[in-house]
């Protein structure tokens, strides 16, 4: 090919695929929107108070996992304490800390020790010890001390000594909303077919907690965790929503997420050798459904149920992101055999693919793309005129949808009552796609490159920790898996 032809494919490929992008963001907008409107007008005048005052609501376990949060437990498990649920039991799982997490839970919470066994077989590490709190009635707080072997073995082992129907799995670092289980188990109630159950999950960061709740939502200023607020509301609120409505989700957050516990055993529970195991999980319990020929539904709240902690630096935000994207492929490529098979349903045909070329390839596809652009300037064929048209209609299309998402969802949930933090928030949407998408599509790169290098690491998480009128907002944590 002369280099005349080169640019023309170039330019045509350039073209259309901006065009199909914008048609598949535009139609999961048009489907969330359909669906979000579907569920308010269902749950505008609901009263939780009956799932919550019933004897024969269904029990629920909130299993928390734990590794060196000595900063922070005590809030955490005094906000888990504190759900609006009568059928509730805590467990929280030490998973081989090296600081003082299980001496502060001890003491704080008056533990002892509890000869109970687990009713379930899933693998996971040596446990050392079981506790129980004498703070509260018989065994509704439970703390499992083991040795260490990560997030998804912590959460198999309390699964095993879980004791309940529904299972409830979040990162201990989050804080849940008072009425969150009783809005994440209605669906569970109103279908059996229902088998796993996930929520809006915010950013929480330089917010006011005070004994385990959240007092003041307030906007970081923290550069890199506005951008993520951005993020993490586009996704949850139109991505997710509209899977849900096709009964296609595939992933549910790690932060916080329910599940039929029978369901979980039956599939073999969270997957050890994966740093995606959150997503991994739900796929497989999707094709056990399937396997078994069991009708299914996986559903989503588009409502803030949780908030958590994003990274606030560039090299953690880089480790996260990576990781993220390695969770991805393995989840791919394990389960490749579900790729355009009628079998599986929508996962299978639809799913599967969409997150094969949105959110593996994606990223590559545009990281070439650019040093394309950068080679052809190098040698003068670029036409600039049309490069910068079709450049200004993406920033036009990407603000346009970060701005409507936001405040779609602002006037719904009124989070931020300082309209100063709106006007700061919609000011980075301007930036976003020129400064945070192209980092994000550089940290997914090294993502790519670190699969095939083989690294299986989760590396360094350090987080701020929470804060209160009895903290320092300089305390920090440092967590590592």
């Amino acid at each position: 090919m002369n280099p005349i032809e080169i640019v023309e494919l170039y330019n045509d490929v350039f073209i259309y695929y901006t065009l199909f992008v914008f048609l598949v963001y535009l139609g999961q907008a048009l489907l969330s929107r359909h669906a979000y409107r579907e569920y308010k007008s269902a749950n505008i005048y609901s009263d939780y108070t009956f799932i919550t005052k019933s004897e024969y609501a269904p029990r629920v376990s909130v299993i928390a996992p734990a590794y060196n949060e000595s900063l922070t437990i005590v809030e955490n498990v005094k906000s888990l304490m504190a759900l609006k649920y009568s059928h509730l039991e805590v467990i929280v799982v030490n998973d081989g800390s090296k600081d003082d997490t299980i001496q502060k839970l001890i003491h704080s919470f008056d533990l002892k020790l509890d000869k109970m066994k687990p009713l379930g077989k899933l693998d996971c590490q040596r446990v050392r010890s079981v506790y129980t709190s004498r703070k509260f009635s018989l065994r509704k707080l439970i703390v499992i001390d083991k040795e260490n072997g990560g997030k998804a073995d912590a959460l198999n082992a309390g699964i095993n000594y879980s004791r309940s129907g529904l299972v409830a799995c979040i990162d201990v670092d989050c804080i849940l909303q008072p009425d969150s289980l009783t809005k994440m188990v209605k669906p569970f109630v109103l279908s059996n077919k229902t088998i796993a159950v996930g929520g809006v999950v915010r950013v929480l960061n330089d917010s006011i907690i005070d004994d385990g709740n959240i007092v003041k939502v307030r906007q970081s200023r923290n550069f890199w965790v506005r951008f993520q607020i951005i993020e993490y509301v586009r996704a949850f609120l139109l991505g997710r929503m509209a899977w849900s409505k096709l009964n296609g989700l595939i992933l549910i957050s790690g932060a916080f997420g329910l599940f039929r516990r029978d369901v979980i055993i039956g599939c073999g529970g969270y997957d050890t050798n994966t740093v995606g195991e959150d997503m991994e999980l739900i796929v497989r319990m999707r094709r056990y459904m399937h396997d078994n020929g069991l009708p299914y539904k996986v559903k989503y709240i588009p409502e803030p149920l949780c908030w958590t902690e994003v990274p606030s630096s560039f090299d953690i935000l880089k480790k996260q992101r990576s990781r993220w994207t390695r969770g991805t492929i393995e989840t791919l490529v394990k389960h490749k055999d579900v790729f355009f098979k009628r079998k599986y349903g929508i996962m299978g045909m639809l799913s599967f693919p969409f997150w094969f070329v949105f959110e593996w390839l994606a990223p590559i596809l545009e990281f070439v793309g650019i040093v394309t652009l950068l080679v052809l300037s190098f040698l003068g064929l670029v036409d600039w005129n049309h490069t910068f048209l079709v450049l200004g209609l993406v920033y036009s299309f990407a603000v346009f949808f970060s701005s409507i998402t936001l405040l779609a969802e602002e006037n719904s949930y009124f989070n931020y009552t300082n309209r100063n933090d709106i006007f700061r928030i919609l000011l980075i949407a301007l930036l976003e796609p020129l400064i945070f998408h192209p980092i994000t599509v550089y940290f997914a790169i090294i993502g790519n490159l670190e699969m095939l290098k083989g690294n299986k690491g989760w590396g360094e998480m350090k987080r701020t920790g929470f804060k209160s009128s009895s903290m320092s907002p300089n305390n920090e944590l440092l967590a590592i898996e």
